[in-house]
């Protein structure tokens, strides 16, 4: 990768030095993905909401027929292109996606549904463009345990809001919570929450120990796992279709 997105608020991206706690927050869920569900014998994959695109990439990677990134932005989508070319891009609204019934075998949505307006009715466009034995997996920021205030979330949930959305439309498979690893707990029991201390101030100001964990972050410093979810930081939800069988 040679270029990266402004950073805006709206969404992460990688090679930003002061976003790399985020970044690897994000790709955490991703690469839970690749590591433990079976995108590739899924034939085609949309990551729905799709960013800065390398959780696009990394379905990829892990051997996905062939994957889809979809997203309303066009400045994100040209970078998408440029950086990510093997990636299939779409632009438009992941309510009403113009796909035809029963496209895909694997969607991905993470990060995302917390932006939209109309939730269920993007539950609803999932299911509808899902093949029958197909998998879904969304996350989203805790809203118990997320900083108030980013004014691009519309509406973020809990774990009971999180279920009951899909539950009309999707049977849940896996119900996990993505929490701080050991070297981010060892750190904070010295120094506090780090979610604040990044808040508290411009990364310009942070002190000498903030700078170092937070360039210092990967994916491996979270953890991801059933239980605890409303102590979780983002949650985590694994789906297949109601009424058809379950894809492992």
């Amino acid at each position: 990768m040679t270029e990266t997105l402004p950073l805006t608020g709206e969404r992460t991206a990688p090679g930003i030095w002061h976003e790399n706690y985020w970044f690897a927050r994000h790709d955490a869920a991703y690469r839970w993905i690749t590591a433990n569900l079976s995108s590739n014998r899924t034939g085609r994959v949309l990551d729905a909401g799709c960013g800065e695109g390398y959780g696009a990439e990394l379905l990829r990677l892990a051997g996905a027929d062939s994957v889809t990134g979809l997203d309303y932005e066009d400045t994100t989508l040209r970078h998408v292109r440029r950086v990510y070319p093997q990636i299939n891009v779409v632009q438009g609204n992941l309510v009403q996606t113009g796909f035809a019934d029963a496209t895909f075998g694997f969607i991905t949505s993470l990060q995302t549904i917390e932006h939209l307006w109309e939730q269920p009715r993007f539950i609803a466009e999932c299911a509808r463009i899902l093949q029958p034995d197909g998998v879904l997996v969304l996350s989203t920021p805790n809203r118990l345990t997320f900083p108030s205030g980013n004014w691009y979330h519309t509406r973020e949930l809990t774990a009971a809001e999180f279920t009951e959305l899909l539950e009309p439309h999707f049977e849940i498979t896996h119900a996990l919570g993505l929490h701080h690893g050991a070297t981010l707990r060892e750190w904070e029991q010295q120094h506090g929450p780090c979610v604040d201390a990044q808040l508290a101030t411009e990364h310009d100001d942070w002190a000498p120990e903030l700078r170092q964990l937070v360039t210092g972050t990967r994916h491996e410093d979270f953890e991801i796992r059933p239980g605890d979810l409303d102590e979780s930081l983002d949650l985590i939800l694994v789906a297949n279709p109601r009424g058809e069988r379950t894809v492992r």
